[in-house]
């Protein structure tokens, strides 16, 4: 019998290896999960195993926080002798955080095959730790298993051999399928006094948009500005609240409601409900695709093109004046019945029972070697 160990580590590995899971237990494959503890704040992970139906975790790292060398050194350390151990036919990573490069380089080393779930996402920005995770994990994994048609296409570019790569669709959009009805009951807007479709939802955490007290302060300038058009639901990250506060940049306005880190039925019981979306997140660039929300992505660059050209989503600049210009497009927009959003290819909820049934079509003959890799 094939078995797998999936590897997650981070909030978005969570709904991405949900679907994995449940596909592999309805083909009776054997399964063993290994959280690495890379969040450890239980609003930002075990909530989420809660949502999610996941198990709970075989083996967890417990690696906690730390520079990218730091963590990504103790996840390599802690995940080496759960593979001595339980020796799996291929290790599952998803994603591009930290434990996805760690897990995938010990598994490479010790030629146990890699299976990497969200492969071939391309942002082309090096400044981007996640850019060198999901590169580095493309180049040692044996299957590649893409959540779009560019991501092959980026693959293809780089040389990669084609046995290599499947075309799957989208796991994350499985999740949110799965869960939609279960998010839409919890009644999220009506909990918080809000008004369906008269309200924004934000997220904001990354390096570029809040490391920077001038960048930060922009954005919170924009946000207390779109506070005067409607409320706004601002779900706080921990690092985010930390550097506002570090930088002194606490504003009062009433309609910026901060919201402590939510679990994964309220944030689309929300999302789903919101006039708009204002985010730096990867994730919620494709739930709004799904779920026909706009969203703003406050980034230059984005590794989902396709839910730019086929969705929903638009990159703004991380300024007061273009995130209050776009803002006013996208309303603009909707009110006009001109908002038309396409779904993109195979983002219909059967990726994870595609995903693993490729893997079982490759188990049984032998794969190139790693040295034979382009």
């Amino acid at each position: 019998m094939t078995s797998l160990l999936h590897v997650v580590g981070a909030r978005p590995n969570f709904m991405k290896a949900a679907p994995v899971i449940r596909a592999a237990r309805s083909r009776g494959l054997a399964q063993v999960l290994v959280h690495t503890g890379q969040h450890y704040d239980h609003a930002m992970s075990e909530s989420f195993f809660a949502d999610l139906g996941l198990p709970v975790a075989d083996e967890n790292l417990g690696v906690g926080s730390g520079t990218h060398a730091e963590q990504t050194a103790r996840i390599m350390l802690g995940f080496e002798p759960v593979l001595d151990r339980r020796r799996p036919d291929w290790v599952l990573v998803y994603g591009d955080v930290n434990s996805t490069l760690a897990c995938a380089l010990v598994a490479a080393k010790k030629s146990i095959r890699i299976a990497h779930v969200e492969a071939g996402l391309r942002s082309g920005d090096w400044s981007m730790p996640e850019e060198v995770n999901r590169v580095v994990t493309d180049r040692v994994a044996n299957l590649l298993l893409t959540p779009s048609r560019d991501a092959d296409l980026n693959l293809t570019r780089e040389g990669i051999d084609p046995i290599r790569i499947c075309f799957v669709g989208n796991v994350m959009v499985d999740t949110l399928l799965f869960l939609r009805d279960q998010a839409r009951s919890l009644e999220m807007p009506k909990r918080l006094g809000l008004e369906a479709g008269q309200y924004a939802f934000v997220t904001l955490h990354r390096p570029s948009n809040v490391d920077s007290s001038e960048t930060l302060d922009e954005l919170l300038g924009a946000l207390e500005d779109l506070g005067r058009q409607m409320p706004v639901c601002f779900a706080i990250h921990p690092r985010t609240r930390q550097r506002i506060r570090e930088f002194g940049l606490e504003r009062s306005n009433g309609r910026v409601r901060w919201l402590e880190p939510l679990g994964y039925l309220e944030t689309i019981g929300l999302v789903e409900r919101a006039a708009l979306v204002l985010t730096d997140s990867g994730g919620l660039q494709e739930e709004t695709t799904v779920l026909g929300v706009p969203c703003l992505t406050a980034r230059s660059n984005t590794e989902r093109p396709i839910t730019v050209t086929e969705g929903t989503n638009r990159l703004v600049a991380s300024t007061r004046s273009a995130v209050g210009t776009a803002i006013a497009e996208v309303l603009a927009e909707r009110e006009s019945g001109r908002f038309s959003p396409r779904r993109p290819d195979g983002w219909d909820g059967r990726a994870g029972e595609r995903a693993v049934e490729a893997i079982i079509q490759r188990s049984g003959g032998a794969l190139p070697p790693i040295e034979s890799r382009s």
